[in-house]
Formats: C-alpha cells, structure tokens, sequence
C-alpha cells in the first residue's frame, strides 16, 4: 500500500543548527524511520554530498541519494526539517530548510521540479522558515508539489 509523500509527522520545526552531515543523518533517518528508504541509503545520499552539494539556493537543501542506490528506495517520500537559524552547506550557503526526498524510479525528478519551482520564490521560502506548524509547510509545499 502506498505511503502519503509527505505528513505533518515528517516534519521538525526549529530544529537547533548543526552541521550538513548531520543534518543530512537527520533528514536520512527520517526517511528510514518512515519506511521510504532502507538505511543503506544513508550511504547514497552522503555520497551524493560529497561529489556536488544538494544546496539549490534560496536558503535550501535537498539531500538525496545517488542513482546506485535506487534499489534501497520502498516508497517515494519526503521529510522536512526546519532550521531558523540554518546549516552551513559550504561556501557560503545557509540553508533553512533541508528537504530529504526518495523517489521511486523516475519520480523524484518530478518531484525535485516542483519543489524547485516553488522554493525559487523567495516568499515561499520565508514562509517555510519562520512557519509555526508543520501543518502551514505542508500547506506551502502542497500549493507548489501537489
């Protein structure tokens, strides 16, 4: 049967800063925790970070796996975790929103393309980081996703 994509239980509010690679356990674990993912792509997605950063600008991150472990995705999900403060993703950029994504075949690519459209509003994307409810992101992200 499948999941929901994204819930308000897939969603941290002011989450204190700590570093991309934590930030990146945080959001993989989710995605674990949810069932989206088996934990062996945790590797994916710090492997990913290594070669390019998943920072897309506008104050966001969207870790994800590499295509080598496609196979370690059960179901197309996402999980959100917002940081007020921001996670230094490198040279300079801060992001505030870290969106973990699994895709199964092909989706995420859809799914990265919304997301990408609706966080290149710079409005969309102060809205998402000072939201006081899971509910109210999963109402911004909807607008642009769903």
């Amino acid at each position: 049967m499948a999941k929901e994509i994204l819930t308000t239980q897939n969603i941290i509010l002011k989450q204190k800063p700590e570093t991309k690679w934590e930030a990146i356990e945080r959001v993989g674990g989710m995605l674990v925790n949810s069932g989206y993912v088996t934990p062996k792509y945790l590797d994916g997605m710090k492997e990913r970070e290594e070669k390019f950063t998943t920072y897309i600008g506008n104050g966001i991150a969207i870790p994800h796996g590499v295509n080598e472990y496609k196979n370690e995705i059960m179901e197309t999900g996402l999980v959100i975790v917002q940081y007020p403060d921001g996670v230094d993703f490198g040279k300079g950029n801060t992001a505030y929103i870290v969106i973990g994504i699994a895709g199964k075949g092909d989706e995420h690519l859809e799914i990265l393309t919304k997301i990408a459209l609706t966080v290149q509003d710079k409005g969309n994307v102060e809205r998402l980081r000072f939201a006081e409810t899971a509910r109210e992101i999963l109402s911004i992200i909807e607008e642009g996703v769903m």
